[in-house]
């Protein structure tokens, strides 16, 4: 399933922005960043609730924010890009 992932992290101590970094590489670890805070990441359910407590343990939720979109299976239909920063198709083949 794709789920589009969101966040708002406070950058204004260094500790907001070392938060800010982590939240970023986590996602990166999951799927792509098609924005500067948004990742889509095709995932299964465990991967899911995994990368939601994840990202949980990570932020201040005094001060941060999270939001994930579940697209599901169909998200094709769901998704439409117009402009620069193409993305790739993350279920294709790795060809290297």
């Amino acid at each position: 399933m794709l789920v589009l992932i969101t966040y708002d992290v406070s950058t204004t101590s260094a500790e907001g922005r070392r938060r800010l970094t982590r939240v970023a590489k986590k996602c990166l670890n999951y799927g792509q960043r098609v924005q500067n805070s948004v990742f889509e990441c095709i995932l299964d359910p465990t991967q899911f609730r995994r990368l939601k407590y994840e990202l949980e343990a990570l932020i201040d939720k005094e001060k941060d924010s999270l939001r994930f979109y579940n697209l599901g299976e169909n998200y094709k239909a769901k998704v439409e890009h117009i402009g620069a920063k193409s993305s790739y198709d993350m279920e294709s083949p790795l060809i290297l």
